[in-house]
């Protein structure tokens, strides 16, 4: 007797949400040095997603990461909505970040682009900032 597949699916399951807890990345030093959790993790996961390049590394599904390589050479009037789109596409896919607002596009020397802005998290909202060349 083969069991069946419509059985198995009608029951009812719970999603459960896995916790923030993670490794803590020093940045400055290059190092990962002991654990970090809630706002510290999001802060980090962040960091992450937007420094890695979306489709570039085989290790991370296609929704994972930004893409920033095809906006250099065009002009900052198209870049800077675009790059508030993509920010916000990229981070939303993480569930537990709420939403992306309060975007600051700054432009430093030709051909860089400095955008901050403030994410909402489950655990509170923080700025966030990233350069970006074009």
């Amino acid at each position: 007797m083969i069991p069946s597949v419509a059985g198995f699916l009608a029951q009812n399951f719970e999603t459960e949400e896995q916790p923030t807890h993670t490794y803590r990345m020093e940045l400055q030093t290059g190092r990962i040095r002991g654990c970090t959790d809630e706002m510290e993790a999001m802060k980090q996961a962040v960091c992450k997603i937007l420094l890695t390049e979306r489709f570039q590394y085989a290790m991370y599904s296609g929704d994972y990461g930004i893409e920033t390589l095809d906006l250099y050479g065009l002009p900052a009037s198209y870049v800077c909505p675009e790059l508030e789109r993509r920010i916000t596409e990229a981070l939303l896919w993480d569930t537990r970040i709420q939403s992306v607002a309060d975007f600051e596009f700054d432009i430093p020397q030709k051909g860089v682009i400095h955008v901050a802005f403030t994410v909402h998290t489950v655990f509170g909202a923080f700025r966030a900032e990233r350069e970006v060349n074009f």
